[in-house]
């Protein structure tokens, strides 16, 4: 096992989404411990106060080569990284050690014609937010004495598929844009990989973010981490799963949160059904009565989020846990 610094750069970031036609800015060993850098704003610079803007984002922003430029979406994402030994029908584990705002600030924003209710709220808002590190809270609004504990975690997580440019917008099979508030440190995300090496990419830092992200953003900001990445060929997935301290995480994501939510119940019967070994009619009932879901984000067009949360304590010291 190595230990790797992944800085941001212009020669190491790409913006818009993931392409399995990316080179990758750093090549690994299953196992391997990487701690990333990652920016966020891109789009939004020029508004930015400037302790928000470091010369490396500036630099960034000013100068990204035209070729790490992909697909439509807003996020800076750190990467690809390529793990030696993955391959398609493989499983990425990834640890999440640490996770760690590098600013005292970051942003929220409204889009037009996005959200839950883009029609209530037409236009477009841009806040940008001091956050207290050594506290660890944020006051909003400023001057209400309303003050939020951050829970940092990273919004995108994910791989490239063989499709070729992919938008960083919606989350998907491959996890991408999934903004799961409780992928906090401690956490380990599991997800299928789609071409050889994996090709993964990390960004989307949030200090802090209710379940649901309503108005399109969380509290954007910048955002340093410390991941492990193994291959996993003894796992088989379809859809990301994760695991926190406390709980397994099944993941849903459709059109609708009808759909999502389906989809997040499905994958909670089959991991009961596969690690708790129990049938699926009694697995449904379980979930009934134990799997708590919950709405994950309702505004990344097209594809809504649902997880369910099965406290692993309920479970038999014996049932096998990845």
């Amino acid at each position: 096992m190595a230990d790797h610094i992944l800085h941001a750069s212009k020669k190491t970031v790409h913006v818009g989404g993931f392409s399995d036609l990316l080179e990758p800015t750093l090549t690994i060993d299953s196992g391997d411990r990487v701690s990333v850098e990652t920016y966020t704003g891109y789009y939004v610079y020029e508004q930015a106060p400037p302790e928000f803007m470091t010369p490396a984002l500036l630099d960034i922003c000013q100068h990204l080569p035209p070729h790490r430029k992909i697909a439509g979406g807003p996020h800076l994402l750190t990467g690809p990284i390529y793990i030696r030994g993955a391959k398609p029908g493989d499983v990425l584990e990834v640890k999440l050690e640490t996770i760690i705002p590098s600013l005292p600030i970051g942003f929220n924003a409204i889009r037009q014609g996005w959200g839950v209710l883009p029609h209530q709220f037409t236009e477009s808002a841009l806040r940008f937010i001091p956050l207290d590190l050594e506290n660890q809270i944020v006051e909003f609004p400023i001057g209400s004495g309303i003050k939020i504990p951050l829970k940092p975690f990273f919004g995108i997580l994910g791989v490239a598929t063989p499709q070729g440019d992919r938008s960083s917008i919606p989350p998907g099979c491959y996890g991408g844009n999934i903004d799961n508030r409780y992928l906090q440190a401690g956490s380990r995300l599991f997800l299928p990989v789609f071409v050889p090496g994996g090709l993964f990419s990390i960004g989307d830092g949030h200090a802090v973010q209710g379940d649901g992200e309503v108005n399109v953003t969380a509290i954007e900001t910048s955002m340093n981490g410390t991941i492990k990445l193994t291959v996993r060929p003894d796992l088989q997935l379809t859809t990301p799963i994760a695991e926190t301290p406390t709980d397994i995480i099944t993941m849903g994501f459709g059109d609708t949160l009808d759909a999502a939510l389906e989809m997040a119940l499905q994958n909670a019967i089959a991991f009961l059904v596969q690690f708790a070994q129990v049938s699926a009619e009694d697995a449904y009932v379980l979930c009934s009565l134990a799997v708590n879901f919950h709405i994950t984000q309702a505004v990344n067009i097209p594809q809504k989020g649902v997880h369910g949360m099965l406290a692993k304590s309920i479970l038999p010291k014996a049932t096998r846990l990845f």
